[in-house]
């Protein structure tokens, strides 16, 4: 897939009808007053100012339409066709409007009480009529200016999917340049060409490989502070290696190997004593960098288990798990200002961390997935889209009220606009007066288990966080919506263990969680600068 090939998608910019009926009166300079309308033939039919003048005070774009039409395209050129594009269905857009709010003004007029009195039953009905004929043709301009929204939409994702094919594909130039051209691939030319998209463009099946090393080398959060004591330990599995986290003498946290270093006794299974972790078999002890300063019974010889870089930060235990040096900030998790948190949930599941997150970046399911949770009641709409800038992990679903990002390497922030628990608003989360952010944290455990950190947080019902026994509550919720999900996700994974393509046809809801995955297919390929962030490796 080239530049051409990219270019050819857009060659066709979207067809330009025949006006409808009622077009407005021309001759303004610089764009669309709102003072007359005519007819096709161009009889007038209202001369009148409106006071929604300055909304539909947009230039008709049709005189500067790019003249490309049956050529190859370089990409700029493409751009510039797809740019028209959108200009035209704004302005196409604002004229569907126009006349449907200009026919229910003359529908107001036929219908006044003082006008009934000087027309005649007859003349009413006719009136009527020509208006019932008129906002016909409206809705069928209305339904021409969908079609051409779809081809719109249509377009934008081939394009991306030429994209996200181009990034998928591991060659080297001179691989590219030597290759003699074959069958398939002078298909797959005639296919762009013709406008077709790749059927797939993303492979994730068979079972699980081991973890590439450049997946290690981020901070990863393990814990709540909250469920970490001076006296307490907790036993976590990252990248399937044991580790247990407890709090030095100096009330820091630090991670260990949960593996003693005599006898390979599991240490969580020990106690912590006067900040260091005591093994249960025979009483060795260590610090949280791992050094054994205790040896009951016997001669203390210099041992060390390994150690990783621990660091505490807004409520959470982080650790480093790769080999390379530890970035040297943390991102930040806490919710947006005026916020508080009102729940912390660990659980560990049965599913490999990133079909987890290809889960919980998907919004489209929950009408048929979560039918007796947050989602009950909810319509299925026609079209389910996720709005995201070109080079982001992070954007807005339509027509959910629901802001969401994939945070690397493994955490989802949303924020859902909600008017009562459980209740969509339907409308963006800025219109929207109360809201709920959620953080999940997907630790990979190991190749098929997942340890998830769920954070609840809401900007109104302070006092639901003084109730006593609630965060039980939130857990009985947070467990029967991921329940939902995971008869689910726990199916997929023993399809694509035996061989079937998770990602077989990706389409356009589909957007969040397809570059979630080229991002990850570029760390495991150690790309230097990763897709859809500005962080490099």
């Amino acid at each position: 897939m080239n530049a051409v090939a990219t270019a050819a998608a857009l060659s066709l910019p979207i067809s330009l009808c025949k006006s409808s009926r009622i077009s407005t009166r021309k001759g303004v300079k610089g764009g669309l007053r709102v003072v007359a309308v005519f007819g096709e033939e161009g009889e007038l039919v209202e001369e009148k100012k409106s006071i929604w003048g300055p909304l539909f005070d947009v230039e008709d774009p049709r005189s500067k339409a790019p003249q490309c039409k049956g050529k190859f395209m370089d990409v700029n050129q493409a751009l510039e066709v797809a740019r028209y594009d959108i200009q035209y269905l704004d302005w196409r857009a604002r004229q569907d409007v126009l006349t449907i709010m200009l026919l229910h003004e003359k529908v107001v007029e036929v219908l006044n009480p003082l006008a009934r009195e000087y027309k005649s039953i007859g003349t009413l009905k006719k009136d009527l009529a020509g208006l019932q004929e008129e906002l016909a043709q409206a809705h069928r301009q209305v339904h021409i200016s969908e079609a051409r929204v779809g081809t719109a939409l249509d377009k934008l994702a081939y394009m991306e999917a030429l994209v996200n094919d181009r990034l998928l594909q591991d060659r080297t130039t001179t691989e590219t340049n030597e290759a003699p051209p074959s069958p398939s691939t002078s298909t797959q030319s005639l296919n762009a060409v013709k406008g077709k998209p790749p059927r797939k463009s993303l492979k994730v099946s068979g079972p699980v490989q081991p973890y590439h090393p450049n997946l290690k080398n981020f901070w990863y959060p393990v814990a709540f502070s909250t469920d970490l004591k001076d006296d307490t330990m907790i036993p976590i599995d990252c990248f399937e290696e044991p580790w247990v986290i407890f709090r030095g003498k100096d009330g820091r946290p630090g991670c260990v190997q949960n593996t003693c270093a005599h006898r390979a006794c599991p240490l969580h299974l020990g106690s912590v004593n006067e900040g260091r972790i005591q093994c249960p078999y025979h009483g060795w002890e260590y610090t949280t960098d791992g050094k054994c300063e205790k040896m009951p019974s016997t001669r203390l010889l210099d041992v060390k288990i390994r150690s990783l870089p621990c660091f505490e930060q807004e409520g959470m235990i982080w650790i480093w798990p790769g080999d390379d040096p530890p970035a040297a900030t943390l991102p930040s998790l806490l919710p947006p200002p005026g916020f508080q948190i009102h729940a912390e949930i660990v659980m560990e599941l049965p599913v490999e961390h990133g079909l987890l997150l290809d889960n919980l970046l998907d919004l489209a399911h929950a009408p048929f997935t979560h039918t007796s949770t947050f989602a009950k009641g909810w319509t299925v709409p026609s079209l389910v889209k996720f709005l995201t800038p070109a080079s982001g992990l992070q954007g807005y679903w339509d027509p959910y009220p629901i802001d969401m990002e994939f945070r690397p390497p493994c955490m989802v922030l949303s924020t859902i606009g909600i008017s009562k628990p459980g209740k969509l608003e339907g409308q963006s989360t800025e219109q929207c007066a109360t809201h709920l952010h959620q953080l999940h944290v997907c630790l990979p455990s190991s190749r098929q288990k997942t340890r998830l950190l769920y954070r609840m947080s809401l900007d109104f019902a302070p006092l639901l966080k003084h109730i006593p026994f609630m965060q039980y509550l939130w857990r009985h919720f947070a467990e029967q919506v991921l329940n939902e999900d995971l008869r689910l996700v726990v199916g997929q994974q023993e399809r694509m263990l035996n061989g079937a393509n998770i990602w077989n046809l990706p389409v356009s809801y589909d957007k969040l969680g397809v570059r979630y995955r080229l991002w990850r297919n570029a760390v495991e390929r150690g790309a230097k600068r990763l897709p859809f962030s500005k962080q490099s490796v």
